[in-house]
Parts: C-alpha cells; structure tokens; sequence
C-alpha cells in the first residue's frame, strides 16, 4: 500500500477524485482515505500545514495502515535560478533549516540528539527512479530536478532568507512539511520520496507569485503523481 500525504486539501484533492472503493477513517482531526487508485491500494490524507501536523500525520498512518512506501506531494518555494514556476523538484534527501541550537555551539540544522547525518533524511532510489520514469510518462511541458527539499516552519518570501538557505543547506526548495515526514518515515524504516511542484521562487515576489501559480503547480504534480502510482 502507498501512502499519500498532502499539506493543504487542494494537494490532494484531485487524487481524491481520482479514487475508486474509497473508506474514510478518522484519527486525530485527519480524515485518511483508504482506496484503490490506477488499480493500486493507497491511502491519501491530508495533515495539516507545517512540520508537527506532517510528522504527526506519518506515524498516524504507519499506525494504521501497511504502508510500503510514504509520498509527500504538494508545492514549493524554488531556491533555484533555474528552476521555475510550475516545474518539479524530486527530493534526493531532505532537512530541517529551522532546527537551530547554533548558541549550543551546533552548525544550523543539527539537531542534538541525532547524529549529523542522521539530519539529513536521504529519499528511497527506487522510488525516485519511478518519479523520474512518471515524469516521461506525463508528458509534462515542464522540467523535472531533484535535489534537496529543506523544510521550516516558515513561508519563505525573501532575497535574503532564500540565498541563506542556498548558502548554508544547499536547497533546491523550501517547504513547510517533508523532512518532517521523512524523518519519522526513516525512523520506522518505512521508503519516502517528496515530489514538490514550484509555485513560487520564494523570494520578495512569493507573495504575489503563490496565489496565482499556486493551481498551475498542484496540476503538475497530480499529472505525475497519477502516473507515479500507475508503476508502483
């Protein structure tokens, strides 16, 4: 079983659509939906926006459903020049960049009680190898990266933020969500990929970036979700 796990309910939405012999259960304020879609068993839920709602929605459905392999999808922030609005980024790893004990003496993102590569939450290959082959298979008109997904509990919406996390983490893109889900995804030993479609360059533009592009993004991202599940 696949599990599927959106920030936002328009995340989500239209693979909800998309499901067939669909059982809704309830836990902890989240509605998670347990069906078939292209002929695969997945449960699709959506958590709740930032890290303690994604982490908390993970271990719920390890909990209660025999996941083999957890899907973070949604939208991001590009933190990347070449990456634009629309196109996709597939996570290679994931971290934290609001993790910070620095007046400990600890570098940025390091969280004390793990070790340092331990804080960074490496995504499955094979599942990243299959996104990269759904990719083909949607015939987007888009480009598809991957790279590293940082994650914080923070829309990020400037110059200044956006070329720290560049500097300091080496992000591809920002979200509010996946290392989280990662890290409670590796914990259990469970395989994990995040798939974020960019609607906006988190910079001073976001604001007015994000409304506008937000539904062109989530698209791209449910064209290749859709056919991501079609392999698994």
């Amino acid at each position: 079983m696949l599990g599927i796990i959106g920030a936002m309910d328009e995340e989500v939405a239209k693979l909800k659509e998309k499901m067939e012999q669909v059982h809704i259960i309830e836990k902890a304020g989240m509605q998670f939906y347990r069906g078939t879609l292209c002929d695969r068993e997945v449960v699709v839920v959506k958590c709740g926006v930032g890290k303690v709602h994604a982490a908390m929605c993970t271990q719920a459905m390890i909990d209660l459903f025999p996941v083999d392999g957890i899907v973070n999808t949604g939208i991001a922030g590009s933190l990347n020049a070449d990456i634009n609005i629309g196109d996709i980024v597939l996570a290679k790893d994931a971290l934290e960049h609001d993790m910070d004990v620095s007046a400990l003496g600890y570098a940025p993102g390091i969280n004390p009680d793990l070790k340092d590569d331990e804080n960074i939450f490496k995504t499955d290959e094979k599942m990243l190898e299959l996104a990269l082959t759904a990719a083909k298979r949607a015939e987007l008109s888009i480009k598809v990266f991957t790279g590293r997904v940082v994650s914080g509990d923070q829309f990020i919406s400037s110059k200044d933020k956006k070329k720290w996390l560049v500097e300091t983490f080496d992000g591809t893109c920002a979200e509010m969500e996946g290392a989280s889900i990662g890290h409670v995804a590796s914990l259990n030993k469970i395989p994990y990929l995040v798939v974020r479609a960019i609607s906006d360059k988190a910079d001073d533009s976001a604001e007015m970036d994000y409304p506008s592009f937000a539904a062109m993004a989530i698209d791209n991202s449910v064209a290749l979700m859709t056919e991501f599940v079609k392999l698994c």
